[in-house]
């Protein structure tokens, strides 16, 4: 197993001091090295600062504990994931195929790309209240997202709570049994986007008579 990179020392003092966000952003970039290489029991915020060669203080700054660190990690990942989805969006056409095929295959591939080492974060995070925010927050931001670009083609004009809980539970299963290889990508990516498209289709119209009747 190849140990993960390092750089030479670095105390952040004046000769080679990063401004605080890019400092963050090599940090973030070399814990997931340490994820990826030694798995998540090994990131530490002492291994961090070994690995990214700056003193312990200056992790602690940034992340305070560890359970920080690693929801900081959970957080980049969404961003990332976040961006993945706007710009393939932004190249799609406006109809229920495409905005569900974007959804799945954007979904499916951002976790891909991050390997196996998610899943180990997300588990070593597990009941924190750190997890427990940045999931929230998470999934809020990308069930209103879903919301958004798939309620004009539901017969109701809206998609349900429930719906929407649904398919995200549907999304990470998927994209967790391709990351560890029981099935493959093209597979979770097709069953995603037949789960959206069922979900949308099933959101009826609620109070039809009533409307009619006024």
């Amino acid at each position: 197993m190849k140990p993960p990179r390092t750089i030479e020392p670095d105390d952040d003092g004046p000769r080679r001091r990063l401004p605080r966000h890019e400092r963050y952003r090599q940090l973030l970039e070399v814990a997931w090295q340490v994820v990826r290489d030694s798995g998540t029991d090994a990131l530490t915020l002492g291994s961090l600062a070994e690995h990214a060669g700056v003193t312990k203080p200056v992790v602690y700054d940034h992340f305070t504990t560890r359970n920080g660190l690693l929801a900081a990690l959970y957080s980049e990942f969404d961003t990332r994931q976040n961006a993945l989805i706007d710009a393939a969006i932004e190249a799609s056409a406006p109809t229920l195929a495409d905005r569900g095929a974007v959804l799945a295959a954007a979904y499916v591939d951002c976790v891909l790309a991050q390997g196996r080492e998610l899943p180990g974060v997300i588990a070593a995070l597990a009941g924190s209240p750190e997890m427990e925010s940045a999931k929230r927050g998470s999934e809020a931001a990308f069930l209103e997202k879903c919301r958004t670009l798939l309620a004009p083609f539901a017969p109701a004009k809206r998609i349900s709570d429930a719906g929407l809980r649904a398919m995200q539970g549907a999304a990470e299963a998927l994209s967790y049994a391709a990351a560890i290889g029981e099935i493959s990508a093209a597979e979770a990516k097709r069953e995603l986007f037949e789960t959206i498209v069922a979900m949308v289709a099933r959101q009826k119209r609620t109070g039809t008579r009533g409307n009619r009747a006024g």
